[in-house]
């Protein structure tokens, strides 16, 4: 997952895998079948488990404890000190050629599936009164994961913790006051 993470999937070879994994080549292709299959194993335990996205959403008490939980644990998570920095799914897509659009699509649809989620929720809180009536549920998802990967970006570039979280209080500014 690490080597996926810090040079993407094509920048990834079958060799730099065997070695981290310890394994030979044919052992890796008994298991995973190839390399796609492996990178996306990778990334399903990269959103695993606690910050899943998706689980963040739900357990969120609103839309707005959501998107600030999601961008606060991403810049967290895009500088700890023992993972490369940015996201995966934003590194492993960078640069990828035709060859591989099945995998960018794979990365794609991952990401606009949170997207959803997100703009469900908010959604729900337009609907129960908890957001202004007006509120573009679409594009107010679509700022915080824009701002997400913009996030990313910035920890690829060096930027440090400190920083990520400053622009997440930022965006948070953006946020539509609560109805009522």
């Amino acid at each position: 997952m690490l080597l996926f993470w810090r040079h993407g999937y094509e920048a990834t070879a079958v060799s730099d895998l065997t070695a981290a994994m310890g394994v030979t080549p044919p052992s890796l292709y008994a298991a995973f079948g190839d390399k796609k299959r492996l990178f996306l194993e990778a990334v399903a335990l990269y959103l695993s488990g606690d910050s899943r996205p998706q689980s963040i959403i739900d357990r969120a008490a609103d839309a707005r404890s959501a998107a600030l939980t999601l961008m606060a644990g991403a810049a967290q998570a895009f500088t700890g000190p023992d993972t490369p920095p940015g996201c995966m799914l934003a590194t492993s897509a960078i640069s990828v050629s035709a060859a591989a659009a099945d995998v960018q699509a794979a990365l794609s649809d991952i990401r606009n599936g949170v997207e959803a989620h997100l703009r469900a929720r908010i959604e729900a809180d337009i609907a129960a009164g908890a957001l202004p009536p007006d509120t573009d549920a679409e594009a107010l998802a679509a700022h915080i994961t824009a701002v997400i990967q913009g996030l990313s970006t910035l920890a690829r570039d060096g930027a440090p913790r400190e920083k990520l979280e400053r622009v997440v209080a930022m965006a948070m500014r953006a946020w539509p006051e609560a109805a009522g």
